[in-house]
């Protein structure tokens, strides 16, 4: 067994043992992460809310992560090892029990925000716990890899997952399941670690609350824009318009602040390095891309009929894909391949994705034509993430990596609300601009319209129906179809949008050979994820 220099756990507990909990410990949070998004309609009607709620909650979530990522090691600081696990996964179980008792949505925001906070805590002590006692760079990158490899699979490995127990039980139950899956770890680490501290117990003064709650509303802000600003009008509704207000100001005072205080909260001199705002694109990029897939399990739901089931089944291929990917990016940073050719590849696929979905929407179609396609898309994001973020820490130096991280953390919060933004808009926009083209060319008088209405009524008269209902019903049948074509068109356009930004994109890739410049290896040994 390997000798331990900080004997933050018992002597009698193996070491292969300790960094399968250390690891299982944030298994259940990145769980609870998404998992109103394993079934928004469940979600809603258990909620008595809209799906825009739902997605909000998710947001908190990831705001309360990112919002409380640089404040965290403050409380590290402050308390033991043992102390700050035993803590804060009680807090996440107090935290889901809350959440699987309340059917109010009022109450589940602000617990669900918490839940984000305690997940920063939780994660970080995990992964620099795993990286202190990993010696050599190898062993921090693969760490890195499979940690961003389990949050990427968040979202298919919930659908799977959850799929049964929602059908069969009240939506709450994947709480209480949340719940459970923390025992095992908290019972293991109650036992086998002990009150070590590496350092002298720091107090917990000058506390940068200030910078976290400015930053936290920020990230709000921007969340309940991005998510209900299509369905207040935008600017035209003063929720909206006072929170962009509210936004400037903020951020304004953000930075004033960041600028002018001792320690900042986030160091603005990342900004400097020119590879870490590529990194910051390239990874916001990607997050605009990644989240379009959520139209393709729209359209399996919509125009396929399928349920919840099939569509989770399904998504077995895509988590398949980044399983590899991930797999792969993580052995070509090992043998140190240059970052075009970790990136080329990884857009590549996603571009191939969406063309290939381009041609295969339609309202009838099998399931297995989505196969290979569900497993590019993850073959790619899996290729991308991993690398982009070792780079965009790497492309700073080891003193303001934490800052780099943070930022990059963010990043990624923004790509996810500004995808759900850009889908709304683009949905009803398009939408409306198909139904307006079929209403002026399906007329009373056109054959194919008229021809429709006889045969759909004729098959409902020859039911039962009376004929003036059945003449009613032939209309609203006429209307559904072109509701689905709609939305059909609606997806085609969209992905259209996102073939032309990859094939930019690629192509910029490409023609930049200074990327190349940076090293991808992490610095740092106690570095925490991003």
């Amino acid at each position: 067994m390997v000798k331990r220099k900080m004997p933050f756990f018992k002597r009698w507990a193996p070491e292969w043992l300790v960094k399968i909990i250390l690891f299982s410990m944030t298994l259940p949070g990145i769980i609870i992460f998404f998992l109103p998004l394993s079934n928004i309609n469940a979600a809603a009607g258990y909620y008595g809310c809209e799906p825009a709620d739902i997605q909000f909650s998710v947001a908190l979530f990831y705001a309360g992560y990112v919002g409380f990522y640089s404040l965290e090691r403050r409380f590290f600081s402050f308390l033991a090892a043992k102390e700050y696990f035993l803590l804060f996964t009680t807090l996440q179980i107090l935290a889901c029990l809350i959440c699987y008792c309340t059917r109010e949505i009022y109450i589940l925001f602000p617990i669900r925000f918490l839940q984000g906070m305690l997940f920063a805590g939780n994660v970080n002590l995990s992964l620099t716990q795993i990286f202190t006692r990993l010696s050599s760079e190898r062993g921090r990158e693969i760490s890195f890899s499979v940690f961003f490899g389990i949050l990427l699979c968040a979202m298919p490995f919930n659908n799977l997952i959850t799929a049964n127990l929602i059908d069969s039980y009240n939506f709450n139950i994947v709480y209480k399941t949340a719940i459970f899956s923390y025992l095992p770890g908290l019972v293991f680490l109650t036992l086998a670690m002990s009150n070590y501290r590496s350092h002298a117990r720091f107090p917990l003064y000058k506390l940068d609350w200030q910078s976290f709650v400015l930053f936290s509303i920020l990230l709000v802000l921007v969340g309940y824009i991005t998510i209900f600003g299509q369905e207040y009008y935008w600017l035209e509704d003063n929720r909206i318009a006072g929170s962009v207000i509210g936004i400037v100001v903020v951020g304004w005072i953000s930075v004033v602040r960041q600028h002018t205080i001792k320690r900042p909260y986030i160091d603005l001199r990342i900004f400097r390095y020119r590879n870490f705002k590529v990194g910051l694109l390239v990874l916001f990029v990607m997050y605009i891309c990644r989240f379009a897939s959520g139209i393709t399990n729209n359209y399996f739901a919509a125009e396929l009929h399928l349920d919840p089931f099939h569509i989770s089944y399904i998504n077995i291929f895509n988590l398949s894909g980044l399983v590899a990917g991930v797999i792969i990016a993580c052995c070509m940073v090992l043998q140190k391949k240059r970052i075009q050719y970790i990136w080329g590849p990884g857009f590549l696929m996603l571009l191939l994705f969406h063309v290939l979905m381009y041609y295969s929407f339609d309202i009838q179609a099998d399931e297995y034509n989505y196969y290979i396609p569900l497993f590019i898309q993850g073959l790619g994001v899996g290729l991308i993430m991993v690398p982009t973020v070792i780079y965009i820490i790497s492309s700073v130096p080891a003193s303001i990596g934490p800052s780099a991280a943070a930022t990059a953390l963010a990043i990624r919060y923004f790509g996810f609300c500004i995808s759900i933004a850009l889908i709304n808009f683009f949905e009803l926009f398009e939408k409306s601009r198909h139904y307006n083209a079929f209403q002026d060319h399906l007329t009373a008088v056109d054959p194919d319209v008229k021809n429709f209405l006889h045969r759909q009524g004729s098959k409902l008269i020859a039911r039962g129906m009376p004929e003036d209902r059945a003449a009613k019903a032939a209309h609203k049948l006429l209307v559904g179809r072109m509701n689905v074509q709609d939305h059909v068109r609606f997806a085609m356009d969209y992905y259209e949008i996102m073939v032309w930004l990859l094939a930019g994109f690629l192509l910029l890739i490409f023609l930049f050979p200074y990327l190349n410049r940076t090293a991808l290896y992490l610095k740092s040994r106690r570095l925490s994820p991003a």
